[in-house]
């Protein structure tokens, strides 16, 4: 399928333009579906700042894409031929003049078999577009009433239904292992005069489970290296199976989850092996990162960068170190995507316990980090007792005099994670605002705080299902997967925008567990 070419107006305002890019890259990443700039194309997408709703506030992907997919030749959920075996539309409750309800026909339209999905982002809400006598819709399975009309994300039957559309699947994703069902991915494992990586449920000592599974849930499986016994600078290797870069970017994140009950001297080691073409079969090694230190306590969210511009695998080392080791190295829920990766991460450990536990309002920060231009900043998390919300401050950092200030034009998208492990079938929120130097305040120091800031409400599932009247037993995201409901992610991201285009990106992510 050809990259779709597009036209951002002049008039659209420059957040709205970020938060489209980042559409794009979902669509990359669970589509076949890829975006370019028009150059003299007949047919193309033109964007406009009308008056409508659709960069309402700092701007919504879920918003965006449910337009592109309009686009890209989608109809409304709520108007497929086989809706009213899930849906009543209330007629008498809609506006004058609105006509967004209507079925389409099987003569005009395909469902391709995918079944109808109240969460689709291509569906109307229980009350838009009412005259204020009730409802539109109602759902006829009950549970569903009041989370129709997500736009959190298209969700995993819109991405079904689009790759059936345009017969195709991912650009950007390359892989994902969690060792569900004790499968190896088509990886492979060795080991140099020590103990080699394992498939296991669990380890004495921690972790007791995989990453995505409760002790007491059906037992789960990970990739385990021990570190007891040998010598120092024994090693364990773990390879992917060979991929090729389909981007022109030539850029990578490897996201995987690891626990560490070893010796601080033991090393996690990331390595990529580039080959010159398919009859090389030893290629080159280049170091990508490495992961040594005190042990971990449970699984830890660890991102590395690469930059393969051919053939390449990716290899995992465990490599004993001097120290004695009662444990070794587990990983889990390894991505590899043709994306960039977060820069940098803050994970707050028990956060349902540690919400539930603390006086409300309270404010908590994040530790001081730097963006890849060198500004200097920290994450709140402000908790009140049914929501919280979740601001950036730029803080005084040893690079101030050299930057320009007051940081104009630098857009942050603060997203709510999915705890589904495969980022390919994540239903993640996130919102976007970008900084204007006339809503800075100052206070009297180099520090100012971005006023306008992305104040995400944490609507609990309670919300939407009377019958749950605590936290407990609520998962904190609308989404269709449930590992662990101790474990909420919130991701930030950071951007540079200027002169109208999105400049190579620094993406800062905040884990919260």
């Amino acid at each position: 399928t050809p990259p779709v070419p597009y036209l951002l107006n002049n008039d659209l305002d420059i957040n709205s333009k970020g938060v489209i890019l980042r559409a794009f890259d979902q669509f990359r990443l669970k589509s076949c579906i890829d975006f370019k700039p028009r150059d003299s194309e007949d047919y193309y997408i033109s964007v406009k700042q009308l008056n409508g709703y659709v960069f309402f506030c700092c701007g919504y992907i879920g918003i965006v894409e449910h337009e592109f997919l309009h686009a890209l030749g989608f109809y409304h959920e709520q108007s497929r031929y086989d809706r009213d075996d899930y849906v009543t539309i209330n007629f008498e409750n809609i506006l004058e003049g609105l006509h967004n309800f209507r079925i389409v026909g099987s003569d005009e339209s395909t469902i391709h078999g995918v079944p109808y999905d109240y969460l689709s982002v291509m569906h109307y809400g229980n009350n838009d577009f009412t005259n204020g006598n009730g409802s539109t819709i109602i759902t006829k399975d009950p549970k569903f009433q009041n989370l129709i009309g997500q736009r959190v994300e298209m969700s995993t039957s819109d991405v079904q239904e689009l790759n059936l559309l345009y017969k195709c699947s991912s650009i950007a994703f390359k892989m994902y292992c969690g060792f569900t069902n004790g499968t190896m991915c088509q990886m492979n494992r060795c080991s140099k005069s020590g103990n080699g990586w394992e498939m296991v449920t669990g380890v004495y000592g921690g972790p007791s489970s995989d990453h995505t599974n409760l002790p007491s849930q059906d037992a789960g499986y990970f990739m385990y290296a021990s570190t007891e016994s040998g010598q120092k600078g024994d090693s364990a290797w773990l390879e992917t199976k060979r991929m090729s870069p389909q981007r022109k970017c030539r850029v990578q994140c490897l996201q995987f989850y690891y626990y560490n009950n070893g010796s601080q001297t033991d090393e996690l080691n990331i390595w990529i092996r580039e080959f010159q073409d398919k009859w090389d079969s030893t290629g080159s090694r280049y170091l990508m990162g490495q992961i040594s230190g005190p042990p971990t306590s449970r699984w830890t969210l660890h991102h590395v960068p690469l930059n393969a511009t051919k053939q390449f695998q990716v290899e995992f080392e465990v490599r004993k170190g001097a120290g004695n080791s009662t444990g070794g190295f587990s990983i889990d829920d390894i991505n590899l995507s043709e994306l960039e990766c977060p820069d940098g991460t803050w994970q707050i450990n028990n956060f349902e316990r540690f919400w539930n536990s603390t006086h409300t309002p309270a404010l908590i920060y994040s530790p001081r980090q730097y963006s890849s231009e060198g500004y200097a900043y920290r994450v709140a998390l402000y908790l009140r007792q049914t929501d919280f919300g979740v601001y950036v401050q730029l803080v005084s950092g040893v690079y101030d005099d050299q930057l320009q200030w007051p940081c104009p034009q630098r857009q942050f998208t603060v997203q709510m994670v999915d705890q589904n492990p495969n980022i390919q079938l994540q239903m993640s929120r996130q919102t976007s605002l970008t900084t204007d130097p006339n809503l800075l305040t100052s206070t009297g120091t180099s520090s100012m705080l971005i006023t306008c800031m992305v104040d995400i409400i944490l609507h609990l599932w309670k919300t939407s299902n009377p019958e749950i009247t605590s936290r407990e037993g609520a998962p904190f995201l609308s989404s269709v997967y449930k590992a662990n409901l101790n474990i909420f992610i919130a991701k930030l991201k950071y951007l540079k925008l200027l002169q109208q285009k999105c400049m190579k990106c620094m993406q800062v992510s905040v884990y919260i567990f």
